[in-house]
């Protein structure tokens, strides 16, 4: 099949006869938009009392979504794997320098620093997600959320880093990276593009994402009464003073 040939780097441009081929398979499109919108309400709703389970519900669906892309490191197609991308620390000195000369490597999937950034990323969602797990349980001492708050300012400079390098790469390669990871489509040769989008596994992830929200907002303790309802109480009682 298509989708098991290792990827290669062809040198400094493209080959004349180049054509759109996909590239990302639907289920790395749909995690990485569903980590970015969960890791941006996460960070927005922080310092909420009042949207704190929305935070922690974003939290655990960004440990679960990385549970997933662990797995589909290993059993996915072509380059969602990371036998397809990950590489030693030469490949990416190389990659750098060839960034420096101006004449970067093209890889048709994530090039070697992308995939320094990718796992860096994961690791950093774990350290996030089982530090918040640990604050909001009640499980580890305040120095838990302390750690927590530093994973997540470090998590929040890696999405910077990442933006802006997805932004240079764009320019430098004059593909832009964006677009692709909407479409999943990338320049290359045809016979370099996965012949299927998986959108059924993609569905999938989004019905699991979908029913742990579920699970997550049906079994939040109820709000107490308050506005209306506590200040008739009041009056009752004050009343009953009164007589």
């Amino acid at each position: 099949m298509n989708d098991t040939f290792a990827s290669r780097a062809d040198g400094q441009t493209r080959p004349a006869g180049t054509v759109r081929i996909l590239v990302w398979d639907a289920p790395v499109r749909v995690f990485h938009w569903l980590m970015v919108a969960s890791f941006a309400g996460a960070w927005l709703t922080a310092e909420s009392e009042r949207w704190r389970l929305l935070h922690v519900t974003l939290g655990y669906t960004m440990l679960g979504l990385v549970g997933f892309r662990i797995v589909w490191g290993l059993i996915g197609t072509r380059y969602a794997r990371f036998s397809e991308f990950v590489r030693a620390p030469a490949a990416v000195a190389r990659y750098l320098t060839s960034l420096i000369k101006g004449s970067p490597e093209h890889h048709v999937g994530h090039n070697p620093a992308g995939a320094v950034a990718v796992l860096a990323m994961l690791l950093a969602t774990i350290a996030v997600g089982v530090t918040g797990w640990a604050t909001y349980t009640g499980t580890g001492g305040e120095w838990f959320e302390e750690l927590h708050e530093g994973a997540a300012n470090a998590m929040l400079a890696l999405v910077a880093v990442h933006i802006v390098a997805v932004l240079a790469s764009s320019l430098m390669h004059r593909e832009n990276l964006i677009t692709a990871m909407i479409t999943g489509r990338k320049s290359g040769r045809a016979d370099e593009g996965i012949r299927r989008a998986r959108w059924a596994i993609a569905v999938l992830l989004v019905v699991a994402v979908l029913g742990g929200w579920w699970t997550q907002w049906r079994a939040a303790p109820t709000a107490p009464a308050t506005g209306h309802t506590a200040g008739a109480g009041a009056d009752t009682q004050a009343g009953d003073k009164d007589d």
